[in-house]
Formats: structure tokens, C-alpha cells, sequence
């Protein structure tokens, strides 16, 4: 256990679980103090790896008042400290959340959703998702999720299960190409092996992938002039989909990015 972190005026929350889904992927659950913040925002994540280093991250769920915290942090390529969370994080290590932040949410007068994610984007989705299925009646949805190979869809075993239990929501997975990269992910292995055994009809097959970048597939189901349209991913793939949204039409006012 790592020591904990100390960031004035900051929450803590302790992780009580670890679990990889990818090679560079990591599911981080912790619980701690409660901090007011709306599903879609980012927290401020100081980690005792990089106590002076805050890196933004969304919550995949939205706040419990247990204090409740799930996080899905992929190692970035040079990013010292998404690695050292992926490799590094034990149970029992102490991390100070702080500064909620972002306009990625759904109003209460829309009826109509876009959400278009890519890779851990997906990650303030589900928060938004498991807020709204609150709601006594939820507005239809349509959730864009891609990746670059199906092996990117790191969450469409949970995500074909909130279909299935939501009537209202509408998934469209999308990958740039058709099968996994020839490297093996042990990760993945392992998490396909769990799969099958306990949900073997939780996938999305390839007759069922849509082909392309997620923010294309998008746009080249818009415009949307009447719906709200979120957009989280990587900076590139947020600035790419924008553009290609507002280049087909959808109003910019529309259109809200995490």
C-alpha cells in the first residue's frame, strides 16, 4: 500500500479494487468521502505515485452517497502517471479527488440523445446512462462507441447488458477495423474467457460493428438539428468528431464535449 496523498482541502477515497481489461487498461473502484459533482464531470485524481500531478478523470458512475468511486484509466503513451496507475494501484491506496469540472450532461428537456465516445470516453457515458435510467421516463439514446479494433470495446459486455435492460437506449459499436491487432492481450484473453462462461451472448459481433472512425459513423447518421450531442474521447478524437458533427449540419449549440 502506497502512502496516502496530501492535497489541501481535497476529498480521499481509499481503492477497495482492482481489476485490468486490458493490457493498458485499468478498472480503479474506491470508496471515500463524497464529493458533489454531476455525471459527465471530471474529478481532479492525485495519485500517491505522483502526489504533485492532478490528472482529470470521469467517474464511470454517477455519485452514491456511500461515496462510491469507479474509474477506467488507460496508460497513455508517455503519460508517467496513467501507467504507473495501471501498473502500480493496490487495494488500500489513498487518493485525493478534487475540482469537479465539465458541461457533458443532458438536460432535463431533452428527449433525444447522441453520445458519441471513444476508447475511456466511454467512461462519463455510463455515469450519464446510469443517472438517466433514474428517471422516471428517460430520453431515447443512441450511444457511438468506438474503438480502433473490436479489443478497444473494453466495455460492450456492460453496455450490451444496459441495452437489453433499457428499452430507450440504442448501441452502435464502431471500430476503424474489423479484427484485433495479431499481439495477444493476456488481458483480454482472460476477460473474454470470463465472459463466455458467464454471459457467452454479451458481444457485439462483427455483422454488428460499423466500420470507420465513431465520429464519422456519427456524422454520417446526422445531422442531429434537434438532438443533444455529447463527445468524449482523446483530444483528437473530440476536435475530429466536432468538426465532422457541425460539418453535416448538427448546430454547434447542440453539441456539448467532455
Amino acid at each position: 500500500m502506497a502512502s496516502p496523498v496530501d492535497v489541501p482541502g481535497a476529498a480521499t477515497a481509499q481503492v477497495v479494487q482492482t481489476y485490468r481489461l486490458r493490457e493498458d487498461l485499468m478498472v480503479v473502484r474506491l470508496v471515500g468521502d463524497l464529493i458533489p459533482f454531476e455525471p459527465g464531470q471530471s474529478l481532479a485524481v492525485t495519485v500517491p505515485a505522483a502526489p504533485r500531478g492532478a490528472r482529470r478523470y470521469s467517474p464511470a458512475m454517477p455519485p452514491s452517497r456511500d461515496g462510491k468511486y469507479e474509474f477506467h484509466v488507460r496508460a497513455v503513451p508517455g503519460g508517467w502517471v496513467s501507467g504507473s496507475i495501471v501498473t502500480d494501484t493496490r487495494e488500500g491506496d489513498v487518493w485525493a479527488l478534487d475540482a469537479p469540472a465539465g458541461d457533458l450532461r443532458v438536460d432535463p428537456s431533452d428527449d433525444d440523445v447522441v453520445m458519441i465516445s471513444g476508447g475511456t470516453g466511454l467512461a462519463p457515458m455510463l455515469a450519464i446512462l446510469r443517472d438517466l435510467a433514474r428517471r422516471r421516463t428517460p430520453p431515447r439514446v443512441r450511444l457511438f462507441m468506438g474503438g480502433r479494433s473490436p479489443r478497444d470495446l473494453y466495455a460492450a459486455d456492460m453496455v450490451w447488458l444496459m441495452a437489453r435492460e433499457y428499452p430507450w437506449l440504442t448501441v452502435l459499436p464502431v471500430t476503424e477495423r474489423p479484427e484485433n491487432p495479431p499481439h495477444r492481450d493476456p488481458w483480454f484473453d482472460a476477460a473474454e474467457e470470463n465472459r463466455l462462461l458467464a454471459m457467452p451472448d454479451a458481444t457485439y459481433g462483427p455483422d454488428r460493428l460499423l466500420p470507420g472512425r465513431v465520429g464519422e459513423a456519427a456524422a454520417r447518421r446526422g445531422p442531429y438539428p434537434n438532438q443533444r450531442v455529447l463527445v468524449c474521447g482523446s483530444p483528437a478524437m473530440a476536435s475530429f468528431t466536432v468538426r465532422a458533427l457541425e460539418t453535416t449540419g448538427t448546430p454547434p449549440e447542440n453539441i456539448r464535449r467532455g
